[in-house]
């Protein structure tokens, strides 16, 4: 724990946090000694931390440039890397079968590990030491010139994988128009959100459409998203 503790720039008071934020389920036959309180709680201090950095380091950016950035830099994905970086795996208390079955570099529980640390130096030293420690492990990235714009459709599923969500799904809600030049009208939905609607000459433009609706709404989408302030 002592060398983890340097890797983090962080020594707990209490070591039983880190020791919990570190316990997968497959461990401990309690849920509630696991990570999973930590990581929720981690989840919500990440987002917080990072918003309250791009806010300060881009003071020109509109509202959406920081919702598309705050999006890629919370996502699970980067979470992993992080984790990795940090070498969390070493450290996870697992099952056997789990460890069996190479748990130890698996990204989705490493993305959940290195959220449910975030949660255990909260805390330990409140925000302002959780907020350390997510600058000093998502700085970098967050200097990083933002991905470049795609399809709306493609950063519509990209959002919802990151986020937890389901995988969206289109559906046909009505058509119109002649044959020759008909218009068709779609919605994009995510379990547990509200639908959103557009409409286009084709079903593949109307789904385009619809996706962009949908992450306007979200206020992750502005067509000049790659302008130099952020």
């Amino acid at each position: 724990m002592a060398k983890l503790e340097a890797t983090l720039g962080h020594r707990f008071a209490d070591r039983s946090l880190l020791v919990t934020a570190l316990t997968h389920m497959s461990a401990e036959p309690s849920r509630l000694s696991t990570y999973q309180r930590l990581e929720f709680l981690g989840d919500r201090v990440l987002g917080l931390s990072i918003a309250e950095m791009l806010f300060r380091r881009y003071p020109l950016a509109e509202e959406g440039n920081l919702s598309r950035r705050l999006a890629d830099l919370v996502r699970k994905e980067t979470c992993a890397e992080v984790a990795t970086a940090w070498t969390l795996g070493q450290f996870m208390r697992l099952g056997d079968s789990e460890v069996l079955g190479g748990a130890r570099k698996n990204r989705a529980i490493l993305a959940d590990a290195c959220e449910a640390v975030i949660g255990a130096v909260f805390m330990d030293g409140g925000y302002e030491a959780a907020r350390g420690l997510v600058e000093r492990a998502f700085g970098e990235q967050l200097l990083k010139p933002a991905r470049p714009l795609r399809d709306a459709k493609t950063a519509l599923q990209e959002w919802a994988q990151g986020e937890g969500y389901a995988t969206p799904t289109y559906t046909e809600r009505g058509r119109s128009g002649p044959d020759h030049a008909p218009v068709f009208i779609v919605a994009a939905r995510i379990a547990g959100l509200p639908d959103a609607e557009a409409s286009g000459p084709s079903k593949r433009l109307a789904e385009q459409a619809a996706a962009e609706a949908f992450l306007r709404r979200q206020g992750l989408w502005n067509v000049s998203a790659e302008s130099d302030n952020v």
